[in-house]
């Protein structure tokens, strides 16, 4: 005591060096802890995101952490040697929110890595393509997210409404827009449409939702608050695809929203003036198009002896069918993981879930834990570095490893992912550019 009364200034130094040595000490658990899930990635075979992505300047950035903290999923980003790096690439799902609350601006998102390219159609910054007067919007433009998705398709409708203003020459028969697609970015956008009175149709091959629709029953979505022209403010974040889809019907419902349904887009021909679309059902005459496809374009098939058979689909919609079945399920992406996790689930069914690849890097860690729960518990075989060879009414042949063996089978869920829809764009005269981590 007569020590700190002497030199009182240690009085003031001490508590400051013990908060210190804390910080140092959290901030090397913290580093040791994000080494540890990178090189967990690493070993999986996990290094390869499934969207759009951050990359850090780890010039600019200062390790501040602000971009670790507002990720919504989680332990995407992580601190390492004092700088911000991606620990498990894999779990992004293009959130963005990281690169909004850098405050150095040191994080970039980019499509694509050096060893898988992204197929993005050529857009201005008004999502206005390279042929004049189609637009496009949401997934099929890179944004799959719902949020993003939205707010794209909100955006693009409005670009839209003010390049009708100005056509004034066009016939007065003409419509203002055609909307292609009833997901996200395609409901925003003919919300939008209404709202500035346009005359517009919307056409939707399928069914209401677009992706969100072929997701199995009861599988969580991921949102985020988001402005819906004529609704307001939506404060979703986690909920069920039913409740999504039915929020969905009670917004086209409230607004009198008209949505023609089963009705497929064929062509596009470029006029003097405006567009002629032509659908299974149709012709339309156009100013503008605005489309909010998604990507998964046509099922991709297996190609195999069987294929053909009425047990074989290319999506899960109600796990409940497959009860007491031996259900093959064929991908590697979150849709198969969540229909082989959903189905095991069932009583009395078992699933054998085949891919051909190394690890499940596509699909998300908690899809990935489901399916190492199932398989712990029985009630779910992997396969990976698999691929299926005949499909009979009542077996699979499946060659794992160059060893070819033949299961019992009751049916087969193919989730291998859709062709995109490239060769249609190009055909109409879209520019395409494959990323390889750029923006």
């Amino acid at each position: 005591m007569a020590f700190l009364q002497d030199y009182p200034i240690f009085a003031y130094l001490m508590p400051m060096v013990f908060i210190w040595c804390i910080f140092i000490v959290i901030k090397r658990r913290k580093n040791n802890q994000a080494l540890q899930l990178q090189q967990q990635a690493t070993e999986s075979g996990l290094t390869e995101p499934a969207s759009l992505h951050p990359i850090i300047d780890p010039n600019l950035c200062l390790g501040c952490g602000a971009c670790t903290r507002a990720c919504p999923e989680g332990n995407v980003l992580g601190l390492i040697n004092g700088k911000a790096q991606l620990i498990q690439p894999s779990n992004c799902i293009g959130h963005g929110a990281c690169k909004a609350s850098c405050p150095t601006n040191a994080i970039t998102l980019v499509f694509g890595t050096e060893t898988r390219g992204v197929d993005i159609p050529t857009l201005s910054p008004n999502f206005e393509t390279n042929v004049a007067g189609i637009f496009i919007a949401g997934e099929l433009g890179g944004m799959g997210l719902i949020r993003n998705a939205v707010e794209q398709g909100s955006q693009a409708a409005s670009e839209v409404t003010k390049l009708v203003r100005q056509l004034k020459w066009a016939p007065e028969d003409m419509l203002d827009v055609v909307v292609v697609g009833a997901g996200p970015a395609g409901i925003a956008a003919s919300l939008s449409a209404k709202q500035d009175n346009l005359n517009f149709v919307t056409i939707e091959q399928d069914s209401l939702g677009g992706t969100v629709s072929h997701f199995p029953r009861n599988k969580i979505v991921m949102t985020a608050p988001v402005n819906l022209p004529l609704v307001g403010k939506v404060k979703f974040r986690e909920t069920s695809k039913e409740a999504l889809l039915e929020f969905w019907q009670n917004i086209i419902e409230k607004t009198a929203l008209k949505i023609n349904f089963d009705e497929r887009l064929e062509d596009i021909e470029t006029l003097k003036v405006g567009f002629k679309l032509t659908t299974n059902k149709g012709q339309y005459f156009t100013k503008t198009v605005l489309l909010g496809l998604g990507r998964r374009g046509t099922p991709r098939t297996l190609n195999v002896e069987g294929e053909a058979l009425p047990k074989v689909v290319y999506r899960l919609i109600d796990p409940g069918q497959y009860t007491g079945q031996k259900v093959l399920v064929v991908g590697g992406g979150d849709s198969a993981l969540e229909a082989a996790t959903s189905i095991a689930e069932q009583a009395g069914s078992h699933v054998i879930l085949s891919y051909r690849s190394d690890s499940f890097n596509r699909a998300k860690s908690k899809n990935r834990q489901k399916v190492e729960q199932a398989e712990r518990q029985g009630q779910l075989t992997v396969m990976l570095r698999s691929s299926v060879k005949k499909i009979s009414p009542d077996d699979v042949v499946i060659e794992q490893d160059g060893k070819q063996a033949c299961f019992a089978n009751d049916a087969v869920i193919v989730c291998a992912g859709g062709i995109l829809p490239t060769p249609f764009l190009q055909k109409i005269g879209i520019s395409i550019e494959t990323k390889h981590g750029s923006e």
